[in-house]
């Protein structure tokens, strides 16, 4: 909060309306303090004008709040060079929270990043948790992830959650375990839902589901979407319906198009068509080519609406989706509209990958995509993440001894042992992060060919 809404000073007394004469008299007498309280008063009142005239006095007597008070003054009413000069002379005395502010101005207004983090850095040695975040953010852009832990451990310590969190994802990332459960528990603890939550995917992928529940629980507690959805699968694969519906509309609630489509499903379990068409028609009108089919289906099945239907179909199939093409080449043929009938039904898209993973994969492939879009990065895809590990497990079952898993693929399958060792890798880099660095996007797009070249080989597509 700043000082025009009200702010006081916790080392100077806020003024009385009463003080004015003793404080104004004081003031031209050159005590900085009574000056400082002054402006306080006019800012009170409004008269930011009068406010100014006395914290420059103030400030010219010696008083760092004044300073700091005016360097507020500027960047919101005045100049970036008069805020930046007076907050470098709060700064100067070993003012945390002016260097703070200093510190964000360089950086933020003028991109002066190595100024920025050396006042960043003297407000977090001063005690500044909000300015420990800043440089470790700042370290882990610039790959100094040894400087970025300790300066994360420092907030952290002092009950910044976000670094708590922050600190789970650098250890997941190493591939120590101990120490993401450590910081996530930690954060946990201080109410961080995304903590919660990564904790009990983490749990999922360790096999340990009745822990993964437990922790999904607190993140719903605290209205995490993610965790209702995962709720949502947890009941559904008890065959709770009714729960399964409950937490799936809580997740749909908020936006997510899968679990849109996931209450749509539910709902059609539950003999329920009106509430499966609302969540079915959200989701297919998100983009989302299955709901898309799906609310088609439904539309003719339930309601007879076969323009509808054919409306639904044409647009999953423009999406890529196979069934939807087929069944759209299949209405046209009906309505004797043979000419696209036969565009659709001669050349459908390739059907999509559409077996569920084992939640373990599924967990991983999330935690991945978590990893790797934090801090702007580039998010791999779940759902390229579940299909590399799920073809993976597919095309393995049937083997006992995984000794030489990558030359039996080769030799069963004709592929390049290359493109099996490629895949291989990755595989265990998303199931065992810290060995290597997290795959690149177009990394996941070269094995997720390979991947799907393995499942056409062996008649699995």
């Amino acid at each position: 909060m700043s000082w025009w809404q009200g702010e006081a000073a916790p080392a100077v007394p806020a003024p009385r309306v009463g003080d004015e004469t003793e404080l104004l008299l004081a003031a031209q007498a050159g005590d900085a303090q009574a000056a400082h309280r002054l402006g306080r008063l006019h800012a009170q009142r409004g008269d930011r004008s009068a406010a100014r005239h006395w914290w420059e006095l103030a400030a010219s007597g010696g008083n760092v709040d004044s300073a700091y008070n005016l360097g507020l003054w500027h960047e919101k009413h005045g100049s970036l060079e008069e805020a930046v000069s007076w907050y470098e002379r709060a700064a100067g005395t070993g003012d945390a929270e002016a260097a703070v502010n200093l510190a964000t101005l360089l950086l933020e207004q003028r991109g002066d990043l190595e100024t920025a983090r050396g006042w960043f850095e003297c407000a977090a040695r001063a005690g500044s948790r909000q300015a420990a975040r800043r440089l470790a953010l700042i370290c882990e852009d610039a790959g100094e992830l040894h400087a970025a832990r300790e300066w994360h451990r420092r907030a952290a310590a002092d009950g910044d959650t976000a670094c708590a969190h922050d600190l789970g994802f650098l250890a997941y990332s190493a591939g120590d375990d101990e120490e993401t459960v450590w910081w996530w528990e930690f954060a946990t603890r201080g109410g961080h839902a995304d903590s919660a939550y990564h904790l009990g995917l983490f749990l999922q992928a360790g096999r340990d589901p009745e822990g993964a529940e437990t922790y999904f629980r607190l993140a719903a507690a605290s209205e995490h979407p993610g965790a209702a959805s995962q709720l949502g699968g947890i009941a559904l694969s008890r065959g709770d319906l009714r729960t399964a519906r409950g937490w799936y509309e809580r997740a749909a609630g908020a936006g997510r198009i899968d679990d849109q489509r996931m209450a749509g499903f539910v709902c059609v379990e539950l003999g329920d068509p009106p509430g499966a068409g609302h969540w079915f028609g959200r989701a297919a009108a998100g983009g989302d080519p299955e709901a898309a089919f799906n609310f088609g289906l439904l539309l003719i099945a339930e309601f007879g609406d076969l323009d509808g239907g054919r409306h639904w179909f044409r647009e999953a199939a423009l999406a890529g989706h196979h069934q939807a093409a087929v069944e759209l080449g299949g209405l046209l043929t009906a309505a004797g509209e043979t000419g696209e009938a036969r565009r659709w039904l001669a050349d459908p898209p390739p059907p999509s990958w559409d077996r569920m993973p084992e939640p373990e994969l599924a967990a991983r492939a999330e935690l991945a995509a978590a990893a790797t879009g934090r801090r702007g990065g580039v998010s791999l895809a779940v759902p390229a993440l579940t299909e590399v590990l799920g073809t993976w497990d597919l095309v393995t079952r049937p083997l006992h001894d995984h000794a030489d898993v990558i030359g039996w693929l080769v030799e069963r399958s004709g592929l390049h042992a290359s493109a099996i060792e490629h895949l291989a890798s990755v595989r265990v880099t998303l199931l065992r992060p810290g060995g290597a660095p997290w795959p690149s996007p177009a990394e996941i797009d070269h094995v997720l060919a390979t991947a799907r070249d393995l499942r056409r080989r062996f008649g699995l597509s």
